[in-house]
């Protein structure tokens, strides 16, 4: 895809006078938080995000893990970005974020198994941000994996680099070797998505699709308040979020433009 290409052959973190006329946005300028919700400056003070060379970078096993949200909101847009895992990492980037709230990863043992656990935290919002915890966001991720290195990304192509995570399969492995920055894109027109990495598209599909609900029906259980905010999708305009997964991941020379 040409178009590809071109929003990622100028220097990292700026726009060209063409990006520019088209109507792209810069998310991260290369060297501050400027825009995001700096996890820093909350109290306590989040440690799971830094800038590393020109990059958002996602600190591995921190001691309080949450995702980095951008203070502007979207609904229909273009985003491209550039991103690179650490040898046997997972992230994501998500979008159509419908909840966020906290879980303590310690009583998974508890519970049984983690969607479990999430159910109930989502329900009594008992879970407060502390050291410790996990802030989880409901919504729609661009899968950013080590395809070869992460036993997630073996179980198949729902989990692999590209993909809508566990909801539509990435049509063909296409994430460079660990360690190299990739390029991708996100489209979200209404219901429609498309996924692109290293400029080919790996997903095309619905977010009303029925399978997909079939899918966040299979993990969460249809009663289940994560399960009704990804089936019936009330907020239609949200922010973007990085996500931090406990390893390192790096992201830069990200924009957005409406459409």
């Amino acid at each position: 895809m040409f178009v590809c290409g071109v929003l990622f052959a100028a220097e990292p973190n700026r726009l060209s006078p063409d990006e520019k006329k088209q109507g792209w946005k810069l998310l991260f300028d290369g060297k501050s938080m400027k825009g995001w919700r700096d996890p820093s400056k909350k109290s306590p003070a989040g440690d799971s995000w830094s800038i590393d060379k020109g990059a958002l970078k996602a600190a591995k096993s921190p001691k309080l893990r949450e995702d980095l949200f951008t203070l502007a909101e979207y609904g229909d847009f273009e985003l491209a970005f550039e991103w690179k895992i650490s040898p046997g990492g997972n992230s994501g980037l998500k979008y159509q974020v419908q909840d966020r709230f906290f879980v303590d990863d310690r009583q998974v043992k508890k519970y049984g198994k983690f969607e479990t656990m999430a159910n109930d935290a989502i329900k009594t919002r008992a879970i407060t941000r502390t050291a410790a915890t996990q802030e989880y966001v409901v919504g729609f991720e661009f899968q950013v994996i080590d395809d070869s290195g992460h036993s997630d990304a073996r179980r198949g192509a729902l989990y692999q680099a590209g993909a809508l995570y566990s909801m539509l399969p990435a049509a063909k492995p296409m994430a460079k070797p660990v360690g190299e920055y990739n390029q991708a894109r996100v489209i979200v027109r209404g219901d429609k998505i498309e996924h692109w990495l290293n400029g080919v598209k790996v997903v095309d599909g619905s977010l009303a699709d029925e399978s997909i609900k079939a899918k966040a029906a299979a993990r969460w259980t249809t009663d289940s308040l994560v399960y009704k905010g990804l089936a019936e999708r009330p907020k239609r305009k949200t922010p973007i979020t990085l996500q931090n997964h406990g390893d390192e991941a790096w992201f830069r020379n990200i924009k957005i433009r409406p459409l």
